[in-house]
């Protein structure tokens, strides 16, 4: 299975992504890697591993229709079964979701439908979850669609809120909840637990 992986900062999670699977832990392999940030780490840590890599923004293509083509050209030409958004900051384009309809997932570092949507990323959300004094927290993988975080819901997992917690302890630790969710998720796509595309209904098609 290829996987295309986007993002805009740092890149752990593609990192976590790729050394699984190196280790032989997810059966797949990383074909390429977008980002709309020229400087980011995702970048560095792909050329890294000598995984393909494209800066792709209004940087590099001011109009949105062309942007939205230039990244569907390059998911196509990189053969990608799936698409994985990580920390990945921007919306994709109705051709490349036209394109891999049910085949893109993104992760989002809080229990959906709450503390969900536009503007509602990074440290945001767990300052609104602590605010709210929530008991639990945690990290959800859903499908992707032209709407902030309001996709089909593949999986979630939880993580108790604890007292003493700040969003940055938080943040840690839900990024770990976050990382080990999707690898788990990557792993059952990749030996056919769960089929692609995924559902429209949000239920998850199994073998």
């Amino acid at each position: 299975m290829k996987i295309a992986v986007f993002g805009s900062h740092e890149g752990t999670t593609l990192q976590a992504i790729i050394d699984a699977c190196a280790a032989g832990r997810v059966s797949a392999r990383v074909c390429v890697v977008i980002s709309n940030n020229k400087d980011s780490g995702v970048l560095r840590r792909a050329r890294a591993a000598d995984v393909p890599a494209y800066h792709l923004s209004s940087q590099t293509h001011p109009e949105p229709s062309d942007l939205d083509e230039a990244i569907c050209h390059v998911l196509v030409e990189h053969r990608a079964d799936l698409v994985v958004l990580a920390g990945y900051m921007r919306l994709l384009g109705e051709r490349t979701l036209r394109r891999f309809e049910g085949r893109v997932l993104n992760t989002h570092p809080a229990l959906l439908p709450k503390f969900g949507g536009k503007g509602m990323y990074g440290s945001r959300v767990h300052e609104a979850v602590v605010a709210a004094r929530e008991p639990r927290s945690g990290a959800t993988v859903h499908v992707v669609t032209s709407e902030y975080d309001a996709g089909p819901i593949v999986a979630q997992s939880e993580i108790p809120v604890l007292d003493a917690d700040t969003p940055e302890t938080l943040a840690a630790r839900v990024q770990r909840e976050e990382q080990s969710l999707l690898l788990r998720i990557l792993t059952e796509i990749a030996v056919g637990e769960i089929r692609l595309p995924f559902e429209r209904d949000g239920h998850r098609s199994r073998a």
